[in-house]
């Protein structure tokens, strides 16, 4: 892999998509350019509907784009890779295994030395809150626990960039709030790059240090904003001034 330090951690170029619907074209997105620095957190905002979630699976490797590409740090996206760690909105957890075994799957595929393997559990089970869980399965846990365990499946295979789909989007208010709070500290500890996609302008502003705005029809990056809030942030960060200001330029962009 490149090792130049001058490139951005991740490059989004002049990407499209399209899709053949009967005997017409349609364009889902359209000329999508966007960088992520290394260790940088940054969101992307905008309505249903956009692109967005298309957007992040042509950046997984999971379907390629019409035109355009995507690298990770230099190097063109053509698949799947361990450099890409994904995460879901519904968990995608397997059932059958214990937790434990879920966050250690993807370090089995490497066919990591056991000792290692159990290592890096261990400390993930750790980060998470969770190591007096480790023996559990995903049904006795809440849905903040199962996406805690769905966070630390992608982190244990030390990606190079996390990409994530609407993460909290089905969690209650309360826990989609814990969720947050708790995964900025984790970004703060890992600082690992950060792309996530969210419709929660909130979210957005609270979570992130850069924000691109999507427009629809076709999809397309319409405004950048940069978010100056202090990197350590709270629940009561959201009640500041300044963090109100932020949420209501997202808001103004995305109705333009």
């Amino acid at each position: 892999m490149t090792n130049d330090h001058n490139l951005p951690k991740l490059q989004v170029c002049d990407i499209s998509k399209s899709f053949r619907q009967r005997r017409e074209e349609l364009v889902v997105l359209k000329d999508i350019n966007l960088n992520l620095e290394a260790n940088e957190f940054v969101c992307i905002v905008g309505p249903s509907g956009c692109g967005k979630s298309t957007l992040l699976n042509i950046i997984a490797g999971l379907i390629p784009p019409s035109k355009g590409q995507v690298k990770v740090d230099g190097e063109v996206v053509l698949g799947p890779g361990r450099d890409r760690g994904m995460v879901f909105q519904n968990y995608t957890l397997f059932p059958w295994l214990t937790i434990a075994d879920n966050i250690g799957f993807g370090l089995r595929l490497q066919q990591l030395p056991k000792g290692e393997s159990q290592e890096r559990i261990a400390y993930y089970l750790d980060v998470i809150g969770l190591t007096r869980f480790a023996n559990a399965y995903p049904k006795q846990l809440s849905g903040g626990m199962k996406q805690r365990v769905a966070i630390a499946r992608a982190l244990a295979n030390e990606p190079e960039v996390l990409l994530m789909d609407e993460p909290f989007g089905a969690l209650d208010a309360q826990t989609k709030e814990e969720l947050q709070e708790f995964f900025l500290g984790l970004w703060q500890k890992t600082h690992i790059t950060v792309l996530m996609i969210t419709h929660d302008v909130e979210e957005a502003v609270f979570l992130s240090e850069r924000i691109y705005v999507m427009g629809a029809d076709p999809g397309c990056i319409q405004d950048k904003i940069m978010i100056d809030l202090p990197t350590v942030r709270t629940l009561d960060t959201k009640l500041t001034l300044e963090f109100v200001e932020l949420k209501r330029q997202v808001i103004q962009a995305l109705r333009i």
